[in-house]
């Protein structure tokens, strides 16, 4: 048997690695019906998925990235972590750094009492949002990477579909 050349193989696994991503990259998503309207939201942090539905049938599947301290319940201000219950999108706009947002309604009654246990204070600011401008050209590789303060990220293409089709008011539901 031939010996394999370690440093060959190596270099072989770094190019199929290299294009693996750029495929990964340009890869076509499908994009949400036009005209869509999506009336609830469930966000499965274990699987890094937010799942938009239409009238109880799931319409969309968007790969997110989550606070950088994901697994847990957000407990209180600063923790890192992505909230777990269930929320509204209470308002919605531009965002000066992240591009557009869905404002989440975070923290409810249980959240203020629980960060009371802590001697901290809840927090808030929760957003589903895009990505930062100088880091926009990530596109979906942001994926890969846990990286807001407690927010829920998806990619800019992908918050410009939601913020049509999200009406203030849509529940949130954002599961462990």
């Amino acid at each position: 048997m031939k010996k394999i050349n370690k440093t060959k193989l190596v270099l072989n696994l770094f190019f199929l690695s290299i294009i693996t991503l750029i495929v990964y990259y340009i890869a076509q998503e499908k994009k949400l019906s036009a005209g869509a309207t999506i009336d609830k939201i469930t966000v499965l942090k274990s699987k890094r998925e937010l799942q938009a539905y239409q009238q109880g049938k799931l319409i969309k599947t968007y790969k997110i990235s989550l606070g950088k301290n994901p697994i847990g319940a957000k407990k209180f201000k600063d923790d890192k972590k992505t909230p777990e219950g269930i929320y509204y999108i209470t308002k919605k706009g531009p965002h000066p750094k992240y591009h557009k947002f869905l404002y989440i309604s975070y923290p409810n009654a249980a959240d203020q009492k629980n960060a009371e246990k802590f001697n901290e204070k809840a927090g808030g600011l929760i957003y589903v949002h895009g990505i930062a401008k100088p880091y926009q050209a990530f596109g979906k590789l942001h994926r890969f990477y846990d990286w807001t303060s407690g927010c829920i990220a998806v990619t800019n293409n992908e918050i410009d579909e939601l913020y049509k089709a999200v009406k203030v008011g849509t529940p949130v539901e954002i599961k462990p």
